[in-house]
């Protein structure tokens, strides 16, 4: 089960850190700071938007309850920091993450350096710039927000720039960024294992031998000028015969072609205007990949703490290999071209307690998967959240 939690963009609408220690040392500065993140979600019969399959193999069964969950983390911060003379500065940003599950994962760990206001460079697990940013805390149960398990395969994908992204559990990035008058430029490198793209490593139903780790580059280029941001990007794997599969004459398939390009514009309104200032985001997408076309545009908009959003898909799954499944009928696996609709809205709850570091959000989505032949009958998607979010 997915749950996916997106964040803004370093120019775009997001939540301070209410609360935090700060300790002075001969070698810099210390934060010491927190938040908790409880999610109770509830969700119609498939984790994410299926295709029309029907039968009952158990890994193409898209289910037939409606589930709930309770989910969510503790987050612990700590960052250095030291600048010296000429505005220079090193520092370093860790923030393990305890679920509940049982489970100790990591959120970012990196660590940078540069001028400020200039240039700079990072290196470790982060996310580089939201080429696709949806605004506040948003449940939508398609799309992972890192780069691992984006794609389940024979299932709908919405794509959204996020494939060089990084925060990977299979391999890490460097990022080179340079700051000029209202001019942006970024340059994120990221390597990894390939397969961990795509669940259970399978892709148009083959499974994926990873022969080399892929690497991504993601070049930005983004303008700010008061309130207004606009950015075009690309990401591309520049490794050929990364992964792929043998055939049956036993000759292997390169599966690693990926390009993306992308853009976005943002007006932050609360920039200006912090109580009535609106924001609001117009991104869209394409990825031209191995058997597959995806394009993407979405739009959406924040007002006094309530958020709307719309986003639409178009692919086109141009192979698929029938062997490797348990299909008996191939109408019912996703092939050929489909529209996915998506609406999703959330609303923040501000001082929950009369506390400033607590609040509510409460988030929904519908979505609905339309082929474009006779392939069955379309599809709807839904789920609610209500979300826990206190800063320390």
């Amino acid at each position: 089960m997915k749950f996916n939690h997106y964040l803004c963009s370093l120019f775009l609408f997001s939540v301070p850190a209410l609360s935090a220690i700060t300790v002075d040392t001969p070698e810099g500065s210390l934060k010491f700071y927190g938040d908790v993140e409880f999610n109770v979600d509830a969700a119609s019969k498939t984790g994410q938007l299926t295709s029309l399959r029907t039968n009952s193999g158990n890994n193409w069964n898209a289910g037939n309850t409606e589930r709930w969950d309770v989910n969510g983390r503790i987050l612990l911060g700590v960052d250095g920091y030291r600048s010296v003379a000429n505005n220079k500065f090193a520092g370093f940003t860790v923030q393990p993450l305890a679920d509940l599950s049982g489970n100790m994962n990591l959120d970012d760990a990196a660590f940078f350096f540069g001028q400020e206001k200039d240039w700079k460079v990072k290196v470790g697990r982060y996310e580089a710039f939201d080429m696709f940013p949806l605004n506040q805390d948003t449940l939508i149960e398609y799309s992972g927000n890192t780069a691992n398990n984006l794609y389940d395969d024979g299932f709908g994908y919405i794509y959204m720039m996020k494939e060089g992204r990084g925060r990977s559990s299979a391999g890490g990035a460097i990022q080179l960024s340079k700051m000029s008058g209202p001019f942006y430029f970024e340059l994120n490198t990221f390597a990894s294992d390939g397969t961990k793209l795509f669940q259970d490593q399978a892709y148009h139903g083959n499974a994926l031998e990873n022969k080399k780790n892929v690497i991504y580059l993601r070049p930005i280029v983004a303008y700010t000028v008061n309130d207004v941001t606009a950015a075009i990007a690309m990401e591309t794997n520049v490794v050929s015969n990364a992964y792929g599969y043998n055939d049956a004459n036993g000759n292997f398939n390169d599966q690693s072609k990926r390009n993306g390009y992308g853009a976005t514009f943002s007006w932050n309104g609360q920039k200006s205007n912090p109580d009535d200032g609106v924001v609001f985001n117009l991104s869209t997408a394409y990825l031209d990949a191995t058997d597959e076309k995806d394009f993407s545009a979405g739009t959406n908009a924040l007002w006094h703490d309530f958020e709307l959003g719309y986003i639409y898909a178009k692919n086109d799954v141009q192979k698929f290999n029938f062997a490797n499944t348990d299909i008996v009928n191939a109408d019912e696996v996703i092939l050929g071209k489909y529209d996915i609709h998506t609406v999703h809205a959330s609303y923040r709850i501000r001082n929950v307690m009369e506390m400033d570091n607590f609040d509510v959000y409460l988030g929904a989505y519908w979505s609905r998967l339309s082929m474009d032949n006779e392939q069955g009958d379309d599809k709807d998607r839904y789920g609610a959240r209500v979300r826990f979010k206190y800063h320390f």
